[in-house]
């Protein structure tokens, strides 16, 4: 099942997949029917493997299918805007950070990044500052150092091993690991 997990949409034919696992089709064949019958009788499992002319995949169950509009309806589906991931690295290297610090360093308006970026639970509101107003204080949550596979913000690159290039933007998070994407 792993190798059908890898391996996406695109699935794995019947013959890499024999070849792969060292067995003959005849035995792949009664193996897929196991493995179909127990992924369908089991109702805590949201997927099912199924095989489309000769390429096996794993796929979504149809009563899911409501769920799944839904949560890529909600944006947190795809992946972060280059706004967000300046957001990002804003509140990584400068926490704990107000929106408007943020927009200040990017001299752009900033809410939509971070209500992303909160929607998708990679900062999150750390307190007030102690100024006016009282705006919330941003830093990263757990849940980053998860999703980029890092154990503490030492782990990230030195800013000032960073060269500004001819188009002005910096990728902070260049060379750090994605844990899931």
């Amino acid at each position: 099942m792993a190798l059908l997990f890898v391996a996406g949409d695109q699935g794995v034919s019947e013959s890499d997949l024999a070849s792969l696992i060292g067995i003959d089709k005849s035995a792949l064949r009664q193996n897929v029917e196991q493995l179909q019958i127990e992924l369908a009788s089991n109702k805590n499992s949201g997927i099912k493997l199924v095989k489309y002319n000769s390429t096996f995949k794993l796929v979504t169950k149809e009563e899911y299918n409501e769920l799944l509009t839904k949560f890529f309806k909600s944006g947190l589906g795809t992946k972060l805007s280059q706004a967000a991931l300046e957001v990002l690295s804003i509140v990584a290297y400068r926490q704990p950070i107000t929106r408007v610090e943020i927009d200040g360093i990017r001299g752009v308006q900033s809410s939509g990044s971070v209500n992303t970026l909160v929607a998708r639970k990679l900062i999150k509101e750390n307190g007030k500052k102690d100024v006016p107003g009282h705006p919330n204080l941003y830093v990263v949550t757990d849940y980053f150092f998860d999703y980029f596979g890092i154990k503490s913000l030492d782990e990230l690159p030195k800013i000032e091993n960073f060269e500004t290039p001819q188009n002005g933007n910096i990728d902070l998070f260049e060379g750090v690991t994605y844990g899931k994407n």
